[in-house]
């Protein structure tokens, strides 16, 4: 049986409705929304052994916060049409125009008073209720058939426009979209590719949008023989990165570090040079059978555009994924940074008779980076907890940029289930502030966001 079908990653087979949910410490009274993660939770698996985490539909988590209490606790499939029928459900009746209805995976994200289910690729957007049921496909932007908006997504704080990178497999093309306030596509920019590379993500900064073009690749080949992926490593490619004016204009490549760019933590501009703040893999990153020399780590790239070089520097080596900043500073300089560093997700990738991970790796935590002066904290929870990603929500009023909190959801191996976590992002070692008590399991998933009411 596939890894990513035990232990952390074990999918949930139910959905469930809590309400009033128990809380150890106290939820600050100036929360008010929800925080959802979304992530693969395999239904229907035909062959166990081939499974790969990545392919399975998209189950959202949420909590709904408010008045200092934890109102409830959701989790529900998203339902593409495969699903409904999986389910037993009628057809939803709503068709996609602009890819394939595909149940999302891999982030949900608050848009124009609308919750969205993304993911890269031909998967179209998915629209959900704020129950997190299902409401069907939704052309963010009016892009135009046969694009999507892609999994990252970078919301610019001061115009309020949403960003994205689109590409598709089987193109040698992707695009850069921009959508204001009101949901409206108000700006698309072609970007022509050698090939077909994965671009999972992608950074924004005042003046530039960053693309990288990675040595894993789309692969007709795999796709015809089923493999458990499309994409496969072209050890023949080298890595780089493309700079593209955001007011408009052609992109100009650089040579990069041999490395699959997994994450951005943040990108800005310093004169004539990119910052770009991000966590690498190896070339030799085989997304098919999730194998890799080394771990994720926190790298910093910068670009020298007067120069044309790309330089980087190891910010830090421990392993760890998922980087998130405060919302307000993205595409502009940053101090501060959280990452996660999940034993459980790392050691799903060690190939069988490989021998155990390092110590290191066994640490369940959230770091907090401060960039600035290259130091950083950690939160470490039980040594059989699974902590995922977590995002920071600023304290209203607030004027330091890490004046807030970080949340996110922590298995509690003491009780089976999971717990929202709530830290104070300016004592990060101390005890958390709250503890929200699920009534189940979450498995180890992907992204997130906090969709305040306001």
């Amino acid at each position: 049986m596939s890894r990513f079908l035990a232990g952390p990653f074990a999918p949930v087979d139910e959905e469930v409705t809590a309400f009033d949910l128990p809380v150890t410490g106290r939820v600050p009274g100036e929360l008010a929304g929800r925080y959802l993660r979304i992530g693969p939770n395999a239904l229907g698996v035909e062959d166990p052994a081939a499974h790969h985490w990545m392919s399975g539909p998209g189950m959202v988590h949420g909590v709904r916060i408010r008045d200092g209490r934890a109102e409830w606790y959701r989790n529900r499939w998203v339902r593409s049409e495969q699903v409904r029928g999986l389910l037993g459900e009628p057809s939803g009746g709503a068709a996609c125009e602009i890819g394939i209805d595909f149940a999302c995976n891999t982030h949900v994200i608050g848009h124009g008073g609308r919750t969205l289910a993304l993911m890269e690729d031909w998967a179209c957007p998915q629209e959900l209720t704020a129950e997190l049921d299902t409401v069907g496909p939704y052309a963010l932007g009016g892009v135009r058939p046969g694009f999507t908006m892609g999994a990252h997504t970078k919301l610019d704080p001061l115009t309020g426009e949403l960003h994205g990178l689109a590409y598709l497999s089987g193109r040698r093309t992707a695009r850069h979209l921009v959508v204001d306030g009101a949901g409206r596509l108000v700006h698309e920019a072609e970007i022509p590719l050698d090939g077909n590379p994965m671009m999972h993500d992608f950074a924004l900064t005042e003046r530039w949008v960053v693309v990288y073009d990675s040595p894993v690749v789309f692969s007709p080949e795999a796709m015809s023989t089923g493999a458990r992926t499309p994409y496969t490593r072209d050890p023949r490619r080298p890595s780089r990165v493309g700079v593209l004016p955001r007011a408009g204009g052609g992109v100009r490549w650089f040579e990069a570090p041999d490395a699959f760019v997994s994450h951005t933590l943040n990108a800005y501009d310093d004169g004539e040079r990119v910052v770009l703040e991000l966590v690498t893999l190896p070339a030799d990153f085989d997304i098919a059978a999730m194998r890799m020399s080394r771990y994720g780590t926190l790298d910093r790239w910068t670009v020298d555009l007067s120069a044309g070089t790309v330089c980087e520097q190891r910010l830090d080596d421990r392993p760890q994924e998922f980087p998130r900043i405060a919302d307000t500073v993205v595409s502009r300089p940053h101090r501060y940074g959280y990452t996660a560093a999940t034993a459980a997700m790392y050691q799903a990738y060690v190939p069988a008779g490989d021998g155990p991970l390092p110590d290191e790796a066994f640490v369940n935590a959230l770091i907090k980076h401060d960039t600035v002066r290259g130091t950083s904290e950690v939160h470490t929870f039980e040594r059989d907890a699974a902590a995922g990603e977590a995002v920071f929500v600023p304290a209203a009023g607030g004027r330091a940029e890490d004046d807030g909190y970080v949340m996110g959801y922590v298995h509690d191996p003491r009780r089976g289930a999971a717990d929202l976590v709530i830290l104070a992002a300016q004592d990060f070692t101390a005890e958390p502030i709250a503890r929200i008590h699920l009534p189940r399991r979450v498995p180890l998933g992907l992204h997130g966001s906090w969709l305040p009411d306001r």
